[in-house]
């Protein structure tokens, strides 16, 4: 469910017309509505309900909006974080350093440190090496670094190959077969309290079935190091639960997903740890854009929007689909492709969608856009940076403002031995 409708045939966001905001902030930009973060927040967490020990750490990868934080922070959500950056926007938004688990293959000794030094929860360790150094750094210190070993499992998640980590050849995790061993070696070490294991098998997860394979392993993962003499207090079962992002998909609710791990994880006798993101984000926002041209085209016209592959990056990175809507439709209906201004081919959002009927002027949304969207944007061809804006009923903030190309063009400097009148050496 989410909480963007039409009401007298303009599309509203909470109580909102998308008009208003076109209006008042201009096109491209991002919306998000507050009631669908705090919604979804809710039902995943009750989702989970029968599973006893649980801490919920938001994926701020989805979408690291400093405001959406703190809207998720009000939920109870703590943060798993993959970079300093993130480390940082989550300490912004209020969220308690132990609350904080911080994931990622490519933590620097710097990033290491600062983690410390805030107390952050929990180190989910990529490599055996990055285990050792953290031991040394937190020894240094005179603490000790509260961590699990992140495992691969080898369990195909059936997703998009991009977005999928828990095969052997992914780059996540250590081999699960080669985790007690490493487990033995990293477990004694000063400065390093290996609490557990995690486990990530990817994003977009359709199919429950992955998902319990890779529990049960790590299942026997747990009962191979507790019989080892190891103690095991937490185990990071990550997220990735899909959306759907077009009419007819079936997805997992949160309620089948915790049926599931509350089986997989009877007597684990552990506190169990999720990730979600997109399950929480995604259905949360909105790209509104509006139609600079109709271009008739060879099979199908064009619909040339403002929008472009560097404000939503999904489409042209994994075909990814996105429902597209009118603001205020007509009842008539059209077939065409749908492109933004970039001077990519690949910036093509739709081929051959039936859409609603659109003209120069008109103003329209991409629909599932609140994860992955505005954290991917990027300033391509010296576009702007897309602005983002929470609506909370009848008001509405920018929450991120549009940083225009001057701005970026003024950080920019051009060596003295470029300047006119000198000579090259």
């Amino acid at each position: 469910m989410n909480h963007f409708d039409y009401r007298d045939g303009i599309l509203h966001c909470e109580d909102v017309p998308l008009t208003r905001i076109a209006d008042e902030v201009g096109t491209p930009v991002y919306v998000y509505s507050t009631a669908t973060f705090r919604r979804h927040a809710q039902v995943f967490r009750d989702g989970l309900k029968d599973l006893g020990r649980v801490h919920l750490a938001y994926a701020i990868k989805a979408n690291p909006n400093v405001a959406v934080l703190r809207v998720l922070a009000e939920e109870g959500y703590g943060a798993d974080v993959v970079s300093g950056g993130e480390m940082a926007r989550a300490l912004a938004a209020g969220i308690p350093a132990a609350d904080i688990v911080f994931s990622g293959v490519g933590k620097t000794r710097a990033e290491l440190s600062r983690g410390l030094d805030e107390g952050i929860g929990q180190f989910n360790l990529e490599l055996e090496e990055e285990g050792a150094v953290l031991a040394q750094i937190a020894h240094a210190k005179g603490r000790r670094a509260p961590a699990v070993l992140r495992v691969n499992p080898d369990v195909d998640a059936g997703t998009h190959a991009k977005i999928s980590t828990g095969r052997a050849e992914n780059k996540f995790g250590v081999p699960i077969d080669q985790a007690p061993a490493m487990f033995d070696r990293l477990a004694p070490l000063d400065g390093l309290d290996l609490r557990g294991v995690a486990c990530h098998i990817g994003s977009q997860l359709a199919d429950l079935s992955r998902l319990e394979e890779a529990y049960r392993r790590i299942g026997q993962l747990v009962a191979d190091l507790r019989a080892a003499g190891h103690t095991i207090t937490r185990v990071d079962l990550g997220g990735g639960l899909g959306v759907p992002y077009k009419a007819g998909d079936v997805l997992p609710s949160p309620a089948d997903y915790g049926a599931m791990v509350a089986r997989v994880t009877e007597g684990w006798d552990v506190e169990l740890m999720f990730e979600p993101g997109r399950v929480i984000a995604g259905n949360a926002g909105v790209l509104l854009t509006e139609v600079i041209w109709v271009k008739p085209g060879v099979t199908n016209p064009y619909v040339i929007v403002d929008a472009a592959m560097n404000d939503l990056a999904r489409p042209a990175l994994y075909d990814a689909w996105h429902d597209f809507d009118a603001v205020a439709p007509s009842g008539e209906r059209m077939t065409a492709n749908i492109a933004g201004p970039v001077c990519e081919s690949g910036d093509t959002f739709a081929m051959g969608r039936d859409i609603d009927a659109v003209k120069s002027g008109d103003l329209a949304v991409f629909r599932t856009a609140g994860a992955y969207g505005a954290t991917m944007a990027s300033t391509y061809n010296s576009r702007a940076l897309v602005p983002e804006v929470l609506v909370d009923g009848d008001r509405f903030a920018v929450v991120a403002d549009r940083i225009a190309a001057e701005t970026i063009l003024a950080a920019e400097r051009v060596p003295e031995w470029l300047t006119p009148g000198r000579a090259a050496r």
